[in-house]
């Protein structure tokens, strides 16, 4: 730090402290104003108080701290500007809700203004709390809700909360939008699904600042429209928009939704070229791109760089080794979190349930699951439930997941008998199958995977009698089962297939690639497995059938797509079938090709004729 001798005669503070002020260098500086005689003068006072707390962050919380610990210690009376200052702080801080103590003490002798309610505002959106109308009212009674950062705070706020008609019953009331209320609305609609609304209200806009596009790109990635996101990055490029880290996290979503590794890369490479700090927020956006696209080596690089972690990166990164099974490694870096000092979440005990499900560790991961309560003090969600069943069945333990299930605390749900119902499809289990498909369809009735996970147990053991109960009860429902769907980045460029679709610009291409690959995989000895296709069809026209899967169609549109050395890399919205695995498995030798392929469930790595889930799925 440089020396002080110079910079106290003309005292101020902004000067002397920010963000990576250590806690000594506080007190050098807080001894020096007060020998100077600074401290004596309220103003001066109040202002390294506020300065204090102004500069505080999540790695300066001691300059937090030391702003309370000055305040409490005030031979002055707390000024409105210092108050202000720390409600601003805490707003943005780890624990939002501490705003409103702060708030409580300051109407003990002032009177609030309206930077007091724009910060418990922006408090109340941090922490999504139920206090957001209580502070709306208040600035009501106050003659304060009309101002402009209020307004614009609000509508965000609603938002947060999940109340679109509020944000728009106050956006209603602004009587001259500005840029700050139109941009607030337009990210207020996207947050809360309503993309339509938003695009709209982004396209009218006179004037959009960075705010605006970011929010609009991000609520295309929130819904899942991460087409439209990307195409819309692009544009914001186009337009000469300065980019920063929000809209770069919601371009890796979109990229990390969509499988798009190309893309990704280009998003990462983007990042480094314009020297965008790799936040811990950014960070953890990278890992979880590169872990959803299947490069898991890349994604544990970007790990091992970061300077800062919190708990959020340390699940990524477990999240995305479970995701590509690899369970040993996943295990480890859990193990080396908790050496750290990091305490897991719920969403890392997710992880690690995984990866112990994908490698068969049952032991391990009932250890680890009664470790959540006893140990972590958390409780666990349905979704650790349904992973403990899952880990049950995969091993072929049934008893032992129906009896998990019976003991459940809560009301067992259709995740957990789904993954009953699964582990039955994969063991040859009918009667208990049925047992768990009544038990999904009480609470789902139009669940459609239930049915289909059904009717393929039951024509996997030949009752055709009862795949055609199955098939007749769907009928009379109106249940559909959801198309298969294959995405394959070629090029930058998304391409999608469903099953059976003929509607490829390259399909007649594509026909004659599939051709060949039937061809070579009758040559290695592949038989498909035909047990679960409509029974009512002859065996020539099933095989027919499973070759125009949806990962089929595009892995031979990667074989003739792209480079002869590229990996194949698919994203497939439902669990690949059996027939498909073993086809990949196959593929991946006859053409030494890699094929990477992301379902619903897991990664799996196809190379050599082998498959990195060790055909334990």
């Amino acid at each position: 730090m440089r020396s002080l001798r110079n910079v106290i005669p003309r005292y101020n503070p902004a000067a002397l402290i920010d963000s990576t002020t250590t806690l000594p260098q506080i007190h050098q500086i807080h001894a020096h104003l007060l020998v100077a005689g600074f401290l004596g003068d309220p103003f001066h006072y109040a202002k390294l108080v506020a300065d204090l707390a102004l500069s505080s962050s999540s790695s300066s919380s001691s300059n937090l701290a030391y702003a309370h610990l000055l305040l409490r210690r005030s031979p002055h009376p707390p000024s409105l500007f210092a108050l202000n200052s720390l409600i601003r702080a805490h707003s943005k801080g780890p624990d939002p809700l501490l705003a409103f103590p702060l708030y409580r003490r300051l109407l003990r002798s002032l009177p609030p203004d309206n930077f007091t309610f724009t910060f418990l505002v922006r408090a109340s959106a941090a922490a999504a709390a139920a206090s957001g109308p209580a502070v709306h009212a208040a600035a009501l009674r106050r003659g304060l809700a009309a101002d402009a950062h209020v307004q614009s705070g609000l509508i965000h706020m609603y938002a947060e909360l999940g109340l679109p008609a509020a944000s728009r019953a106050v956006y209603d009331e602004v009587e001259r939008p500005d840029l700050v209320a139109r941009t607030a609305m337009v990210g207020a609609l996207a947050q809360c699904g309503e993309v339509g609304s938003a695009r709209e209200m982004f396209d009218e806009m006179p004037r959009r600042d960075p705010v605006a596009w970011n929010a609009m790109i991000a609520g295309y990635a929130h819904v899942g429209r991460s087409r439209e996101a990307l195409e819309l990055f692009s544009a914001m490029q186009s337009e000469g928009v300065r980019v920063g880290e929000a809209t770069m996290v919601s371009v890796l979503t979109a990229c990390a939704h969509l499988g798009a590794l190309d893309q990704g890369k280009w998003a990462h490479a983007y990042v480094q070229k314009h020297k965008l700090r790799i936040t811990v927020t950014l960070g953890t956006a990278l890992i979880d791109m590169y872990s959803k696209c299947g490069n898991i080596e890349r994604a544990m690089e970007v790990f091992r760089s970061m300077r800062e972690r919190n708990v959020y990166t340390w699940s990524s990164a477990i999240g995305g080794l479970a995701m590509n099974g690899a369970s040993e490694e996943c295990l480890e870096l859990f193990d080396l979190m908790q050496r750290e000092g990091v305490q897991p979440n719920a969403i890392t005990f997710l992880s690690v349930l995984r990866a112990c499900c994908v490698a068969g560790l049952v032991d391990e991961g009932r250890a680890y699951f009664a470790s959540m309560r006893a140990r972590h003090g958390i409780e666990p969600w349905q979704e650790h439930y349904g992973c403990v069943v899952d880990l049950y069945g995969r091993a072929g333990r049934l008893g032992e997941a129906l009896a998990f299930i019976n003991a459940m605390p809560t009301a067992p749900h259709a995740g957990a008998w789904g993954a009953l119902l699964h582990a039955c499809r994969l063991h040859g289990d009918v009667a208990l199958g049925e047992h768990a498909t009544r038990r999904i369809l009480e609470s789902e009735s139009a669940n459609d995977a239930a049915h289909v996970l059904l009717s393929n147990t039951y024509a996997a053991s030949r009752d055709w009698a009862g795949v055609s109960r199955v098939r007749e009860s769907m009928r009379a429902k109106g249940v559909r089962k959801e198309p298969g769907c294959s995405a394959i980045e070629v090029g930058g460029e998304i391409h999608e297939f469903f099953v059976g679709d003929k509607t490829h610009r390259r399909y007649r291409e594509m026909e004659v690639m599939l051709g060949e690959m039937a061809t070579k995989l009758r040559e290695a000895g592949h038989v498909a497995r035909t047990e679960g296709v409509l029974f009512d069809i002859e065996e020539e026209e099933k095989e027919g059938a499973l070759s125009w899967h949806s990962e089929k169609l595009a892995i031979a549109f990667g074989l003739i797509a792209s480079e002869k050395s590229a990996a194949i890399r698919i994203v497939k919205n439902l669990r690949v079938c059996w027939d498909c695995h073993e086809a990949s498995k196959v593929i991946s030798k006859v053409y030494h090709r890699e094929i990477v392929l992301r379902d619903r469930n897991r990664f799996h790595h196809f190379k050599a004729g082998l498959c990195s889930c060790m055909d334990y799925w």
